[in-house]
């Protein structure tokens, strides 16, 4: 069975220096130091030397293709070295701040250098509503380039790194309702959409905007812990209800894995797996959750 992860976070140096910024007493010369130091992670050194550093992994947990998402706007760059070195191995997921002016012309940019696929939406992180016409020139923007997709994360936003760091998180989780989405979706539904974490506790809403819109497409990644919102639900009950509205061609499988030493989250592939061994789910299904649907969405370049 072909294996692809279309969740993981490529920590970058950059994006460890941007969390150090942040922090009290930060090194002004080297601030990633400061937040590695707290986190006591290992440091991703180069942009290159943390894609070898994913390869190796992902060879070591037979995963053949890996999504990687620059986790701070501004950081596609290291994601984009990272393509260039493993470009049959890495698909390049980018960043997007709407508030930011520039954000579709650097959208543009990022698309157009030939390495990065997907854009990442955040509303609850940037406080930009998905009804907001800033959102809707992103989509235009990803909408006219063949091959590109939207990532828009919605519902329940946590960010582990920066509760350890102390960091504050002053989200509006209120702006990552899935429903928000659909008329989006309407208006370029050649463009493929991704919600991660089956919506994020906004269940209910992601199956109803992905049965009204088939671009919609939703990820599977993390410990799926929303549930906890939803009285007697189970991971079991999750795949079957998404199953019942998708089918097996929109789902993805995504672990979240983000940093080292902990590397690839085989725990949460594991999961997913008991969930649909338990439903009982045929092989080609499975084929297409945890590599097919991923191979179909971002093939391979010829060259």
């Amino acid at each position: 069975m072909t294996l692809n992860d279309s969740h993981c976070h490529f920590f970058s140096t950059p994006f460890f220096s941007a969390l150090g910024r942040q922090m009290k007493g930060a090194d002004p010369v080297a601030p990633h130091r400061t937040a590695l130091e707290r986190l006591t992670w290992e440091s991703p050194g180069t942009s290159e030397e943390l894609a070898d550093r994913w390869i190796a992994e992902l060879d070591r947990a037979r995963v053949q293709r890996a999504a990687i998402i620059a986790s701070i706007p501004g950081d596609g760059g290291s994601v984009s070295a990272a393509v260039k070195r493993h470009p049959r191995r890495l698909v390049g997921f980018f960043m997007v701040d709407p508030s930011d002016a520039e954000a579709p012309a650097k959208a543009e940019d990022m698309v157009d250098s030939g390495r990065l696929r997907v854009a990442c939406l955040f509303p609850a992180m940037h406080r930009v509503s998905l009804k907001d016409e800033r959102i809707r020139r992103i989509f235009e923007v990803m909408a006219a380039r063949p091959g590109a997709a939207l990532f828009v994360h919605c519902g329940v936003l946590k960010v582990g790194v920066r509760t350890k760091l102390g960091l504050p998180s002053r989200f509006d989780i209120g702006l990552g309702n899935p429903l928000d989405l659909v008329a989006l979706a309407h208006d370029f539904p050649g463009l493929p959409l991704i919600i991660p974490h089956f919506g994020a506790g906004f269940f209910r809403e992601a199956l109803m905007a992905a049965d009204a819109c088939p671009n919609i497409h939703l990820d599977t990644s993390s410990s799926n812990k929303w549930i906890a919102y939803h009285p007697g639900l189970t991971l079991v009950d999750v795949f079957r209800q998404a199953l019942a509205v998708t089918g097996p061609d929109r789902l993805l499988f995504g672990s979240d894995s983000s940093f080292f030493p902990r590397g690839w989250v085989r725990d949460v592939h594991d999961q997913q797996t008991r969930a649909l061994d338990a439903l009982g789910v045929s092989s080609d299904v499975r084929n297409r959750i945890f590599g097919g649907n991923f191979d179909r969405l971002f093939p391979i370049a010829a060259n």
